[in-house]
């Protein structure tokens, strides 16, 4: 039998992750490893327990949820983290997404999408729809760079690689990737491939990081 995904669920609100905890109880093919109320307590938990994915409330006391999936990320790297936010357009996603996070969801998603959610994550895809994407990317335009590029360079990256970089930063699936650049699907997953090995990027999510921080994509201001 295939073994159950590990899951740390971390939020400083009692019913929400009492709700979470029943959800992957009850839903086959899931193990709930641990509960933390603190970002302080969801890091001790994941070195501890080294979950396969680490639900992280955006605020949290002590640590808030963007510190502690830095450490995570950086620490435990068997470990998937996939950030909670109240508000889509929240000021710390883009944060959250530069330290590793793999995606996020909005608290108010329901059940089969939260389950589908983690079981992306844990397979090691990224959480980012196209729509999510853009919305992540105007928010981005309107702050300043950080002042240490995630990537500094593109060097080392061929041409066409830096087309399906572009193109995943804009938001595009592989299957659209593949129809816009006149290529098979199976060439675009290499491409994808290659370019997260040589930029050390956990997933697409930080693809769409390096294609933002590296000026690669610019998205005008209205």
């Amino acid at each position: 039998m295939t073994e159950p995904i590990r899951v740390l669920i971390a939020d400083d609100q009692t019913l929400f992750r009492d709700s979470l905890r029943l959800l992957f109880t009850m839903t086959p093919g899931f193990a709930v490893v641990g509960e933390a109320a603190t970002g302080r307590d969801a890091v001790r938990l994941a070195r501890a327990e080294r979950p396969d994915v680490a639900l992280l409330d955006v605020r949290m006391p002590d640590l808030d949820g963007i510190e502690a999936a830095e450490l995570i990320c950086a620490e435990v790297t068997d470990t998937r983290v996939l950030m909670l936010t109240t508000f889509d357009l929240d000021e710390y996603v883009y944060r959250a997404l530069r330290a590793g996070a793999s995606g996020f969801l909005l608290k108010d998603a329901g059940a089969p999408d939260l389950i589908a959610a983690v079981r992306l994550v844990a397979s090691g895809e990224a959480l980012l729809a196209p729509s999510v994407t853009q919305r992540l990317i105007d928010a981005f335009t309107g702050q300043p760079r950080p002042t240490q590029a995630f990537h500094k360079d593109l060097t080392g990256i061929t041409d066409r690689e830096r087309e399906v970089l572009e193109l995943i930063g804009r938001g595009l699936s592989n299957t659209e990737i593949a129809r816009h650049l006149t290529l098979g699907l199976a060439t675009v997953k290499t491409h994808v491939g290659r370019l997260l090995a040589k930029l050390s990027a956990r997933d697409r999510a930080q693809l769409v990081v390096v294609a933002y921080e590296t000026g690669l994509v610019v998205t005008e201001r209205s």
